[in-house]
């Protein structure tokens, strides 16, 4: 399916809980016949066939409300030139997706965030995006599946040697960690458009040296002053939603503009190294969040470094947020992927105790000072859950069969992918 149908079932469970936050007040959008002139121009054709601006200013509204890990604008393009590939490419092979195979792919996508699909769709309603949309975002992931498995599915085998090669890099005992530079460029009321596009040229950027001299002009983060540049850390210390965008990157790129909630996040890779020693990974994060009113104003972060020359512990905030109103503060665990995706980042630069105060809440009206607790190691002895056979019995658990299915998949993906660029060299792409 599309990128977005591949993330992992923490991660959208995550995207849906915040698409339901974030709409929860939102009135219901119609988003009916378009009105406006010139929204069903072409702006991009893919072998004749057409992309207009109505579609794709609906596909970046559902990568929005689903938080997809880039520039929703950009990845949009993306996606909808790759449908129109994937389409034809289906077509091709007589491929046919019904509507009761769209269904039932609406509710296994629901699903994966605790919903029935007629509750995905309402909460993409009320975001102004159509039914209509949402079922192409599906419809298009399934025909890509028919035909991936119909090109390439007979080709994926694994073997002996491919297991024991997997077994050996699970548990060779190396870890990997990355030097990172960070710039999270908040949005003031109006200024999103202009805020992407900057955002967008930062992206191009490979020179070290003129990623930081953006970080010290345009980030809010405590690092803004050391050109945004953050000290080794673990790759398993880094959010869900941004480990699989730095691995991909090369020393000196940079990711796409990752949206957040009230600001746009980059990060280059300055360097990466494997280490002898294995990096834990994390099962849960404990932090609290000490709300301030006053957004970024001088005065709200007076009283931020105020509160951090107080505290030691989470614990300490309880003294500070004594006689003032339940909801002024909040500390809870919970799992990484559950974790907002702006917090989460906020988070990954703190040791138990440290404070962070670049995030904010209510459209930037409130400044919100975060509180590393602790992290909970995932225990190494964590067995793969176990089968029950016919009779009854619990059933060793299979874990070359489970290898072997995701060394399987990853190759198809492969395979899928370099089919993928091909059609994209090979077809004739106009844009507007």
């Amino acid at each position: 399916m599309t990128s977005m149908t591949k993330t992992a079932p923490h991660a959208m469970r995550a995207a849906f809980l915040g698409l339901a936050l974030s709409l929860a007040s939102v009135p219901l959008a119609v988003p009916g016949v378009a009105q406006a002139q010139g929204l069903f121009d072409p702006m991009v054709k893919v072998d004749g066939a057409a992309i207009t601006r109505y579609e794709l200013d609906q596909r970046a509204k559902l990568l929005k409300l689903l938080r997809a890990p880039a520039d929703p604008a950009r990845l949009a393009r993306e996606q909808l030139i790759e449908d129109r590939l994937k389409a034809a490419a289906g077509t091709a092979q007589g491929i046919v997706i019904d509507d009761t195979q769209v269904r039932a792919g609406i509710e296994n996508f629901a699903a994966q965030g605790g919903l029935e699909g007629d509750q995905m769709i309402a909460l993409l309603g009320r975001g102004g995006v159509s039914e209509e949309t949402f079922e192409a975002f599906i419809r298009s992931g399934l025909i890509w599946r028919e035909v991936t498995q119909a090109w390439f599915g007979s080709r994926v085998s694994v073997s002996e040697a491919d297991l024991d090669r997997a077994r050996a890099a699970i548990f060779d005992g190396t870890g990997v960690r990355v030097l990172l530079s960070e710039i999270i460029i908040p949005f003031n009321e109006g200024n999103e458009a202009e805020v992407m596009a900057r955002a967008r040229q930062i992206a191009d950027m490979t020179s070290t040296s003129e990623f930081s001299a953006q970080a010290r002009q345009l980030s809010a983060t405590p690092t803004r002053d050391a050109g945004g540049r953050l000290p080794w850390q673990p790759v398993t210390k880094l959010p869900p939603v941004l480990r699989p965008l730095v691995l991909g990157l090369a020393p000196g790129e940079v990711t796409d503009p990752l949206p957040l909630d009230g600001a746009v996040a980059l990060f280059q890779l300055r360097d990466i190294e494997e280490t002898d020693v294995p990096e834990p990974s994390y099962s849960a994060i404990e932090y609290a969040a000490y709300y301030i009113p006053g957004g970024r104003t001088d005065a709200a972060l007076s009283r931020a470094a105020e509160v951090a020359a107080q505290t030691d512990t989470c614990d300490d905030l309880y003294g500070i947020a004594q006689d003032q109103t339940a909801n002024v503060l909040e500390r809870g665990t919970k799992v990484p992927g559950e974790i907002p995706d702006d917090i989460a980042i906020s988070l990954s630069r703190l040791d138990p105790g440290e404070v962070s105060y670049d995030v904010t809440r209510a459209n930037g009206q409130t400044l919100v000072l975060l509180m590393m607790c602790g992290r909970s190691e995932t225990p190494e002895d964590i067995a793969p859950v176990a089968a029950v056979d016919e009779d009854g019995e619990v059933a060793a658990p299979d874990e070359t069969a489970q290898l072997s299915a995701q060394i399987a998949s990853r190759r198809l993906e492969s395979f899928a992918d370099g089919y993928l660029e091909r059609l994209k060299a090979e077809a004739r792409i106009i844009e507007y």
